[in-house]
């Protein structure tokens, strides 16, 4: 994914890509991390698998991920990363790189979008030099340790830097060479900012305001509390790099500090900041900091938490390289939403909204685009974390009051980003799942709102296109681009309107929504086999190309964008004539070539040259699309073909490195995919109760649920080969279906597999076997 305006939805592909084959074995560095996880499986050391370094060879052309190496607790309102690019390159931290400058404060989900309150610490030995091209400083993967509750590098220079994260904060640890002098330049990144040096207190207050998509007021403040006695201090600007020494305050932009301490000084830095006030970071510093006078108590504690929820989703069985991909891909599915939400003196939650600029009692999330993560990643929340989840639901709400729109991309405010109204898939999902935390009367009046009016920010703030979509059935193209992906994404998210207000004795919005949710049906053109794009006096678009990228399709093409129908699947057999023809459009998908017609792009944007590069026909598994599609054989009566593919997927294209994935990860997707998928089954219709059975990863995998029941899934005989279910039970008792239910889940039991190396071509074919669809009803 990546972010571009374009007429009718602001979409995530503005960049330009060659084809740049990659390969994506792992390192020789990450070779020999993975040697030595042998005893760390024995200590049960989980985290010691997760590499942060994973997806970070990315860059503008090409995404093997997007990401950077956060050091942060799970949901945490900070995380802390290296960094390596620019102030306010997107590209924060890029695997090829070679020096780094600073160590900063991010929330960044994607390079797309930027960052915001961001702010950066960086050592310096030798003379003074404030400047982020002066100060950077050559450093070697060799020297460095990534992982989620510890980050550790030593440059070039021989200064050592340590980072360990707090909910809120970060506990740092600069160790200078011997007699060398030792410098610490705090960079106030890009925008106003302001700083007060407290020398007697060791101690430097400050803010920060930059950010895209935030208030007008929008400030963070900081408080750093060193462990070493000052020297000398003084403050500095970075647009001309002039320092001001011995001052002790400065404000304006990108105005920052820096602090001598004795030549050689180990020097550590607590630092916590808030969205609220000065008051609250101090607050907020006594919390989460005051105990912790070394940073191994700090990374103990982050080490406590994070050992805790990878505990609780225990793999057995399979190689070292599986399980550091998996704990990898589950760090990064647990990372966004951020927490933005802090704790006042009685310890109650209160926040700063990112959308009105005032101050609210509650719970509040930021930094995800819906587009992305209803498909994965908000599921597996309703698994692991329903109690988050539930304060989630309130949380979005609270923001539609706060600034009229359900959020759809929030960073931290609303940026309307991509398309659809997910909000309404993560509410009746959670519904669904009972996690009823919410007024559903409230919420499917804000969703009505959302789909009977176009917003003021990108193509998901209300609907491009909603009166077509209402009077036509479909959203027309040129009048909206990306129209079809938008007549099916509204179709779903109807549906998922449809189902809350079903389920709660809502008939008004019941019989709204039932109207719409087979709008799907008015995008298939029989006559070539595939979804298109339609113009307002109802004649298809002329010229059809399936390859051919963007104009009604959104980062995609007829492809990619013929799935899209989650909840009735059975709906879009019947369109295409039935099981055989709709098996064998699934199979074209990997035999067809892999060839690309940029289309209305002009140009090779890193989605295309990432399905070049994945060499599996159109398959797209680096973008959304298509990440559910090879799931779909099960409703058509060969779930064997599930099974084949979803394990040659979760091989080829995924690893643990700084290769690791087949496209951007987008706020934990595509690693809540992978996490899903290596479990066993995964959540094709968010919004139904229903998870499509595949083929998991690992001969056993237990999950512990937070209601402390386990549900435990046995691959006997689970091997590279045998990919193919051969039967199954559930607590027992036969289980043919390819299906499970949360209930099956949160309650706790055994599915108990037994795999092979041949197809069992007679299980899972009967109508009661396939999954949830509207039409089988």
């Amino acid at each position: 994914m990546a972010v571009t305006p374009s007429p009718g939805v602001y979409s995530k592909s503005r960049h330009t890509a060659m084809h740049i084959p990659r390969l994506r074995n792992t390192s020789l560095l990450f070779a020999g991390l993975i040697g030595s996880l042998a005893t760390t499986a024995q200590q049960k050391d989980l985290v010691a698998y997760a590499n942060t370094l994973q997806g970070t060879n990315s860059e503008f052309s090409l995404s093997s991920g997007n990401t950077h190496p956060s050091t942060a607790l799970p949901f945490g309102m900070h995380a802390w990363s290296a960094q390596t690019g620019k102030n306010g390159d997107g590209w924060k931290y890029q695997y090829k790189a070679n020096t780094i400058r600073g160590f900063q404060q991010t929330h960044q989900c994607s390079p797309w979008v930027g960052d915001y309150a961001v702010f950066s610490l960086m050592p310096v030995t030798g003379k003074l030099t404030v400047g982020e091209e002066e100060r950077a400083t050559a450093f070697r993967h060799a020297d460095e340790i990534a992982r989620p509750d510890y980050y550790k590098v030593t440059l070039a220079n021989k200064i050592t830097t340590e980072m360990s994260p707090t909910e809120r904060g970060a506990h740092l640890r600069f160790s200078f060479p011997a007699k060398s002098p030792a410098y610490i330049v705090l960079d106030g990144y890009d925008a106003v900012s302001g700083v007060k040096i407290f020398p007697a207190e060791r101690k430097i207050t400050g803010y920060v305001t930059n950010g895209r998509f935030i208030p007008k007021d929008f400030k963070n403040y900081f408080v750093i509390v060193f462990d070493q006695p000052f020297e000398a201090s003084g403050t500095w600007e970075n647009t001309n790099n002039r320092i001001t020494a011995d001052s002790l305050s400065a404000e304006g932009k990108g105005v920052g500090a820096f602090i001598r301490f004795k030549s050689g000084a180990t020097v550590q830095a607590r630092i916590a900041s808030s969205y609220i006030s000065p008051e609250q970071a101090e607050l907020t510093w006594q919390q989460e900091l005051k105990a912790f006078t070394k940073l191994e108590q700090t990374k103990a504690a982050a080490s406590k938490i994070w050992n805790t929820l990878f505990g609780r989703v225990l793999v057995e069985g399979g190689t070292a390289e599986d399980k550091a991909t998996f704990y990898s891909c589950l760090f990064r599915a647990n990372l966004f939403s951020h927490t933005f939400y802090e704790y006042n003196s009685k310890g109650e939650p209160y926040y700063y909204s990112p959308y009105d600029g005032k101050i609210h009692n509650g719970y509040m999330y930021t930094d995800n685009g819906f587009w992305d993560t209803f498909r994965a990643q908000f599921p597996l929340n309703t698994l692991l974390h329903p109690t988050m989840e539930g304060h989630y639901m309130q949380a979005l709400l609270a923001a539609q009051q706060q600034c009229g729109w359900l959020p759809a991309w929030s960073f931290p405010g609303e940026t309307g980003g991509m398309l659809g109204n997910h909000a309404i898939s993560l509410l009746t999902d959670a519904w669904v799942k009972g996690i009823r935390t919410f007024d559903p009367k409230q919420a499917l009046d804000a969703y009505f709102h959302e789909a009977m009016n176009k917003g003021p920010w990108g193509g998901a703030n209300g609907r491009a296109g909603w009166k077509e979509y209402y009077q036509l059935g479909y959203v027309s193209f040129p009048e909206s681009h990306g129209s079809t992906s938008q007549t099916l994404e509204y179709a779903y998210d109807d549906f998922c309107g449809y189902q809350l207000a079903k389920l709660t004795g809502n008939d008004f919005y019941k019989d709204i929504f039932s109207r719409t949710m087979y709008n799907y049906k008015n995008q298939y053109d029989s006559l070539t086999g595939f979804m298109r794009g339609r113009k307002l006096d109802g004649n298809w678009v002329e010229n059809f190309d399936p390859y051919e990228w963007g104009g009604p399709y959104t980062e995609g093409n007829a492809w990619h964008w013929q799935w899209s129908v989650f909840h009735d699947v059975q709906g879009l057999i019947d369109l295409m004539g039935g099981n055989t023809p709709f098996i064998t459009k699934l199979d074209s998908v990997f035999s067809v070539p892999n060839k690309v017609n940029v289309g209305y792009y002009k140009q090779m944007i890193h989605e295309m040259t990432e399905m070049v590069n994945a060499n599996m026909g159109q398959y797209a598994q680096g973008n959304q699309p298509v990440q559910h599609m090879i799931y779909l054989y099960t409703y058509a009566g060969q779930p064997w073909k599930t099974q084949e593919h979803i394990r040659k997927v979760m091989t080829k294209l995924y690893n643990a490195s700084e290769n690791g994935y087949p496209g951007d990860e987008d706020q934990g997707q595509m690693s809540s995919w992978y996490v899903m998928s290596a479990m066993g089954f995964y959540s094709v219709c968010p919004g139904t109760d229903q998870y499509v059975i595949g083929s998991p990863l690992f001969p056993k995998m237990t999950l512990t649920l937070e209601n402390g029941k386990q549900f435990v899934v046995e691959a006997r005989n689970n091997s590279p080969e045998n990919v193919y279910i051969q039967s199954a039970t559930l607590n027992g008792k036969p289980w043919p279906h390819n299906w499970l239910r949360h209930a099956d889940i949160v309650n706790g039991g055994v599915l108990q597999l037994e795999m092979g190396n041949q197809p069992a071509t007679n299980r899972g074919i009967d109508p009661t076997d396939k999954p949830f669809s509207l039409s089988s009803r």
